[in-house]
């Protein structure tokens, strides 16, 4: 098997998103998908991982190649908190048991790229905050967070990446462009691996704007 590019992808599940949001992020990661599996690149490399946070936090995709993925049952409660703070702590224990680390005999897994969307903010902030620094050891290529409609708190993202993106509605035109977005983030990672640790991202659509 050869060295896979590893991505992950936290999706909030609150009962805000419940209804036409949540069916907006589904046909956006579809399309995000159809895009990756026209290319070679990513066709060889790219390997998905979904996870969901709501008061309960599922691996609902664990990290599978893209030609293999059949989209997961994405669903979410009618109400309650948002613990962004535990989706971090799974991610970091889903990385260090999926990733492959390179060893002097073999070449690992590149290292993995992180993409997190919220609608509003971490209910278990302190638990939030502390799982921040472990995500940084993990040594992410890149951390795309992307604080979605009006609720959104862009404050707790920025501690955890500067790349922090808004928009302003949760239709799925918007998450359409969106994911399409994501997958040239992907792709370029899949070109430039190796060669750079900074991965340079395209420039985003209109929808989505960069918080300075």
């Amino acid at each position: 098997m050869g060295r896979r590019l590893p991505v992950y992808l936290l999706i909030d599940t609150s009962g805000s998103m419940k209804g036409e949001p949540i069916e907006s992020v589904k046909v956006g990661i579809e399309a995000m998908l159809s895009t990756l599996r026209t290319d070679p690149y990513a066709l060889d490399t790219v390997s998905i991982s979904i996870i969901t946070y709501d008061k309960d936090v599922k691996q609902v995709l664990p990290l599978t190649p893209i030609d293999q993925i059949q989209m997961p049952e994405i669903v979410t409660p009618e109400s309650g908190p948002t613990h962004m703070g535990a989706a971090l702590e799974m991610l970091c224990r889903n990385v260090e048991r999926e990733v492959v680390k390179g060893t002097p005999d073999q070449k690992g897994d590149w290292m993995p790229i992180l993409f997190i969307m919220t609608d509003g903010k971490p209910s278990d902030i302190q638990l939030y905050n502390q799982m921040v620094g472990e995500v940084k050891k993990h040594q992410f290529t890149n951390i795309v967070a992307c604080a979605a409609g009006p609720k959104a708190q862009t404050e707790p993202l920025r501690l955890l990446t500067d790349k922090v993106f808004q928009i302003d509605t949760l239709d799925s035109t918007t998450f359409m462009k969106f994911f399409k977005w994501v997958s040239g983030v992907i792709e370029e990672g899949g070109k430039s691996m190796g060669a750079t640790d900074d991965i340079a991202l395209p420039p985003p659509p209109d929808e989505v704007n960069v918080v300075i």
